[in-house]
């Protein structure tokens, strides 16, 4: 019986970047034409194709929902040639459906691998989401905190007043209270419609975006999206997942969740070295948008190696498209 192949995270690396940058591509004729099916779905499919294109034996344990729900990658679908090694995939074909509908800055194409077993299959639910940048001791805050607390504790590890921190929360009523409980304490707020994968990442190089915290409620996939980029980057996250009804807690269950209560830190849902590309749909803060340039299009592609730490920005060309 052959040995399973090794998960070789800096060639694999290479590879991720071209699924990025296809899934971005497709998106292109879509932005600003407000359909954000069609956005979606088009990013699906070119994400498809290309990781059947790799010679891995990988299975999507974050991905476009159940199986009932998404007709391709859904939670559990197997992708590759199954000649390769096997590889736990997180993706989001696109992230910012919306704001590839209506032409906004930062929608991204997001793909993470890691190897087989090694990421929290976290179901389709929302998760309570708490992330800082790198550079703090660890657990200097926390989940079981308030949001001042959280702001008090981050301004103390910094060394400023609590003014001097600028925290990200998606703007939805449902974050209202801890909205103005921050502000109570003279925090800033960056407020987003959408992209918490993009925002959880911005605290990674708060010197340059000038966001010191992420918090709230949103997507559980997205956490561990969140997770694999922070463990890239640096950084610590925390997420809890929260159920609405029994049938999310069953959908839980069915994932292998038994602790429904349970505290994941960002080594509980990346448990493996991972790598991470991303590609720019729309103009943003982390990334260039799609350009033509000379009859050609124009990506810009951000890749991550956990293993080294090593970060790069990849402008590629793609004639004729």
């Amino acid at each position: 019986m052959s040995a399973q192949p090794e998960f070789d995270d800096h060639l694999l690396s290479l590879t991720l970047a071209r699924v990025a940058e296809e899934a971005a591509i497709a998106c292109h004729g879509m932005i600003g034409r407000g359909d954000e099916k069609a956005a979606d779905q088009a990013a699906v499919n070119a994400m498809r194709a290309q990781l059947d294109l790799l010679d891995i034996a990988g299975v999507v344990v974050i991905g476009e929902g159940e199986r009932d729900e998404a007709p391709m990658l859904y939670i559990g679908e197997e992708v590759g040639t199954g000649k390769g090694p096997g590889v736990d995939i997180a993706l989001d074909p696109l992230e910012g459906t919306t704001l590839t509908a209506k032409a906004m800055p930062n929608a991204l194409t997001l793909i993470s691998m890691a190897p087989r077993g090694t990421m929290l299959h976290a179901p389709d639910v929302y998760m309570d989401k708490l992330a800082i940048g790198p550079g703090y001791p660890a657990d200097v805050v926390s989940l079981d905190m308030s949001p001042a607390e959280r702001v008090r504790a981050l301004a103390n590890a910094k060394n400023v007043k609590p003014e001097e921190i600028t925290v990200c929360i998606l703007e939805r009523p449902r974050h209202e209270e801890m909205i103005a409980e921050v502000r109570s304490i003279g925090a800033a707020i960056h407020l987003i419609t959408d992209g918490d994968v993009a925002a959880v990442m911005h605290c990674a190089e708060a010197q340059t975006t000038g966001i010191d915290m992420y918090m709230g409620s949103g997507g559980a996939p997205e956490g561990v999206l969140a997770a694999g980029t922070l463990k890239c980057l640096g950084g610590q996250i925390w997420g809890k997942l929260l159920f609405r009804n029994d049938d999310e807690r069953a959908r839980a269950a069915k994932a292998g969740i038994t602790d429904m209560d349970r505290v994941y830190a960002r080594d509980d849902m990346v448990q493996a070295d991972v790598i991470f590309a991303a590609t720019g749909v729309t103009k943003g803060s982390l990334l260039d948008g799609l350009q033509i340039k000379g009859g050609a299009m124009e990506t810009d592609t951000l890749l991550l190696r956990s293993k080294t730490g090593e970060s790069r920005r990849v402008i590629s060309r793609h004639p004729g498209r």
